[in-house]
């Protein structure tokens, strides 16, 4: 949606076309609010730049046939590093040479999904922040491998689709969830220990540090499953560092299936 907003061409790959049909829909109700926001007074237009940004999408199921006329490739996918790979493998036998490579991953290593293609040196990291439309942020990320070229290239493109860039190395969380998720945890650790109840540590995390949420809000917002992957990840990385360290109620809430609000129960319960 922001790609082609800004001006690009955008095909976007996924497993069926009910699901593309269902993403499109998405993107035309997300870009009926933006334009609520930014052509209040202009409806005329805001119905033109609909059209327009809905122009510059295509829909596809079959990854390898549009690979061939594409300068960027973000991939999004399910975090799973054999099946990212698996498919960067597959892709990088079909781009042309030029084309740049990126995970949009927020926890595994961008070396490691560059090492599963022969373009390491055209390969990077490009994490956007949810909800996309409305988050400035991408962090940008360069392995030892990423050609400087590359790295600009990738910046260029950050700002081109309006959005504010911060470089970073590839380390694990890169930068905001590498702060953001031994937090989290942290918070898990105090209420497991009895020493405040997980609602006061959300309103002390909120009226205290002007958070717009509480760390158990975020977790359940984030999803529990999500959250105990990446932490299991970086644990299996780092077994002595104690920031890393597994939390044996997030595992219980998961293992009961209760991941937050997409499945109406994690800390919290929704209706």
């Amino acid at each position: 949606q922001v790609a082609a907003a800004s001006g690009h061409t955008v095909v976007l790959v996924d497993q069926s076309d009910e699901i593309l049909k269902k993403s499109t829909k998405g993107i035309e109700e997300s870009l009926k609010r933006v334009t609520k926001k930014k052509f209040a007074d202009k409806p005329e237009a805001g119905a033109e730049f609909i059209e327009k940004t809905l122009k510059n999408i295509t829909t596809s199921t079959d990854a390898v046939a549009v690979v061939h006329s594409t300068d960027l490739v973000i991939e999004a996918i399910v975090e799973n590093q054999d099946i990212k790979n698996e498919l960067f493998k597959r892709l990088d036998k079909f781009a042309p040479e030029h084309t740049i490579f990126a995970s949009n991953t927020s926890s595994l290593q961008i070396t490691q999904l560059a090492n599963s293609t022969t373009r390491q040196d055209r390969f990077g990291g490009l994490h956007f922040f949810n909800p996309v439309p409305m988050m400035k942020l991408v962090e940008v990320i360069k392995t030892p491998m990423t050609s400087q070229k590359t790295f600009e290239s990738l910046v260029d493109f950050s700002k081109a689709v309006g959005k504010s860039p911060v470089s970073c190395k590839d380390t694990p969380g890169f930068i905001v969830n590498r702060l953001l998720v031994p937090y989290m945890m942290e918070a898990v650790r105090l209420f497991e220990r009895g020493d405040a109840s997980k609602e006061d540590i959300d309103v002390a995390m909120k009226l205290g540090a002007g958070y717009p949420m509480g760390p158990f809000e975020l977790l359940d917002y984030v999803g529990l499953d999500t959250s105990k992957y990446i932490i299991d990840g970086w644990h299996s990385l780092e077994p002595d560092n104690p920031l890393f360290a597994p939390s044996p109620l997030l595992n219980k809430l998961v293992e009961e299936k209760k991941l937050g609000k997409k499945t109406g129960e994690g800390f919290y319960k929704y209706k």
